[in-house]
């Protein structure tokens, strides 16, 4: 909180926070408070999501407290143009919203120079659920419409770390979150995924960075930026560097060799975006370029969108492993809607789609434009009912998870080691990455 503050009067006044030098424009400081009470509504941090807006996070108020670009037409006409593929739903519906250098990503694709994709997951328990599978399948789109390499980093470091885990619990969870994304259908001689406590005894380039990084982050930039305290451990203090190596490409000697000039593009939730903030502040200073990113809105808790789904609560998730009974009991009992209190009432003024879960979560997975609209006006309107529309959430979601597991069955130990051994990748700029 103390942090949002400080940057809503940055933001009104021009400056930094100064303790005991309060600002000569009374009127100025007045208008600080304004913006820092309204910051204080919504609060975003690598950990923490929350809002006191039934509707959500403003994304907007975002963009300027992070410092973002909006992902507006123009944008979304020139990755279509570039790709001559549509856009992804999630770029049509305003779910990746923020970026930060994507023009750059695409001038590097017109004039046929090399990009290459990372994202990742912290893998804090065995089921994931269907927030974590956001970011994986945009992945998957840009992977297969810009044809390039993906490195998909398995933090379990960190979560050994911030949770009560062992090591040994926390790499099974690995293993485990591995096969629901290799589910997802990505392309194995194009994706290498990877776990911090295995890869960084491997790769000697990987740790070089991470120490490069460590040496050019002070412990007052750390705190200020996650708001790490005295009596946190030094693990968790380090671990920032750890999460910033994969931007850089000589982190892959195997992938990419030595080569230093290889820029990253990185799809996930803008609560990581701190992270990467912090990368895009090192990486001129070692040589590296600034790595591209996309930000996704956060994915739900059936109990309304003040908090993103947890799978730390199993009423507030929709798991990859639950059953159709299970899916169809959790919307009905405890997804949060915008309907009113009684039929009649419902059929004269209409429901509220901006906070009904139901909707929100049609908006994720239902890729039928012109159907989602329909629901919007029928549902607005009175026409459908709040039952009608839990109903058509369960239809979407029961076969969606359903062919997920069918998917991830087929996934073998042997699969996942073959995903997991660094290796040289396939894809359509390898000759350049080679060239001396």
């Amino acid at each position: 909180m103390l942090l949002s503050l400080k940057m809503s009067y940055k933001a009104a006044m021009g400056e930094e926070y100064k303790a005991g030098c309060p600002p000569g424009n009374p009127t100025a400081e007045r208008n600080c408070d304004s913006d820092a009470t309204k910051a204080s509504e919504d609060f975003v941090d690598p950990w923490t999501v929350r809002t006191s807006s039934a509707k959500g996070i403003d994304y907007d108020k975002l963009i300027v407290q992070f410092g973002s670009s909006k992902i507006d037409k123009e944008l979304i006409n020139r990755i279509e143009r570039a790709t001559g593929q549509r856009p992804h739903r999630f770029l049509r519906r305003g779910i990746f919203f923020s970026h930060r250098d994507m023009n750059q990503i695409l001038d590097a694709y017109e004039n046929k120079k090399p990009f290459y994709l990372y994202t990742g997951r912290g893998p804090s328990s065995e089921a994931m659920h269907l927030g974590h599978l956001v970011p994986f399948i945009f992945t998957k789109w840009l992977q297969d419409v810009f044809n390039v390499p993906l490195v998909i980093q398995m933090s379990d470091d960190e979560k050994y770390l911030w949770k009560d885990l062992t090591l040994e619990q926390a790499y099974s969870y690995t293993v485990e979150n591995a096969k629901d994304i290799i589910a997802c259908g990505f392309d194995i001689n194009k994706t290498f995924i990877f776990s911090d406590l295995e890869y960084m005894g491997q790769s000697p380039g990987f740790y070089r960075n991470v120490v490069k990084i460590q040496k050019h982050v002070t412990f007052n930039q750390v705190k200020g930026i996650f708001g790490f305290t005295d009596s946190d451990c030094i693990g968790k203090i380090s671990f920032p560097a750890v999460q910033a190596a994969p931007s850089f490409s000589n982190s892959f000697p195997k992938i990419f060799r030595d080569r230093t000039d290889i820029q990253c593009l990185i799809p996930c939730a803008i609560d990581q975006d701190p992270y990467f903030r912090m990368t895009r502040d090192v990486a001129p200073r070692i040589g590296h370029p600034k790595p591209a990113l996309l930000h996704s809105t956060f994915f739900p808790a059936l109990q309304g969108a003040q908090t993103k789904m947890s799978a730390s609560d199993p009423n507030s998730s929709i798991f990859l492993t639950d059953t159709a009974k299970q899916i169809k009991s959790k919307v009905n009992k405890h997804a949060f809607s915008g309907g009113r209190d009684t039929v009649e009432e419902h059929r004269q003024f209409g429901g509220n789609c901006e906070v009904d879960v139901s909707f929100m979560y049609l908006t994720f997975f239902l890729e039928d434009d012109d159907r989602l609209e329909q629901i919007r006006k029928d549902y607005t309107s009175g026409a459908m009912l709040t039952g009608e529309l839990k109903k058509t959430l369960i239809d979407v979601l029961q076969p969606l998870i359903a062919e997920h597991q069918a998917r991830r069955k087929a996934v073998t130990e042997e699969t996942v080691k073959e995903f997991m051994t660094p290796r040289q990748l396939s894809f359509h700029f390898q000759c350049f990455c080679f060239d001396t």
